[in-house]
């Protein structure tokens, strides 16, 4: 049986209960508690559902020297249930294992879903995804690669670990492209819209602090 999944405690809330009524691949669970209210008061009791997919990481990977960024694009089945195109352009991101830290993690996915690491990361922020019911929360970077040589279309190579079914194709982006495509809307994942748009402010002072000879 996996460990009870507690809440930190706060000063402002009290936690009347925390059920876990689903123990799939992430668990479920509801909580009944009470918040101070901003008039000082306490809250009445409140119920909340609760989505436990915890801390995760991601990356924009960026070639100096080219000044371009690789994105990769795979099927996300919950885009399809929201009723927008399935393929979705991401950066290289998962959970974090365990007590994993977020540039371990960053390490880990990047051979796995781009077959090279970063030789350096840049924090740019820590977000949550979908505060009104999950915790989860993302640690996004900007790493240095090497943009994999690509086709007329930017592809540049499939990847994926073969046991978990993933599906994963690169494509190599001019940096200034794929940060105009951000500011217009077209790509609807937000960890990859909030790291290029941080990118579109900070893409000089990068590529001044690390180089392009």
């Amino acid at each position: 049986m996996p460990a009870p999944l507690t809440l930190p405690a706060h000063p402002d809330v009290t936690i009347d209960s925390a059920e876990t009524v689903w123990q799939g691949r992430f668990p479920l669970q509801v909580v009944r508690f009470r918040q101070r209210r901003f008039d000082g008061a306490m809250s009445g009791p409140r119920r909340w559902e609760l989505w436990r997919r915890g801390r995760a990481a991601a990356f924009l990977p960026y070639d100096p020297r080219a000044d371009a960024v690789v994105l990769i694009e795979q099927f996300r089945l919950p885009a399809l249930a929201a009723g927008v195109d399935p393929v979705l352009v991401e950066l290289p991101a998962g959970l974090c294992d365990g007590d994993e830290g977020p540039e371990a993690t960053i390490l880990r996915e990047a051979e796995e879903e781009m077959g090279q690491r970063p030789s350096r990361l840049r924090p740019v922020g820590d977000f949550l995804l979908t505060p009104g019911g999950c915790d989860e929360h993302v640690a996004i970077y900007v790493g240095e690669v090497t943009a994999p040589p690509a086709d007329a279309e930017g592809l540049a190579g499939a990847f994926g670990l073969a046991h978990e079914e993933e599906d994963i194709r690169l494509r190599v982006w001019p940096a200034a492209a794929a940060i105009e495509a951000a500011v217009a809307g077209r790509f609807v994942n937000s960890v990859t819209a909030i790291a290029l748009l941080w990118f579109g402010l900070k893409r000089e002072q990068v590529r001044q602090e690390w180089g392009t000879s």
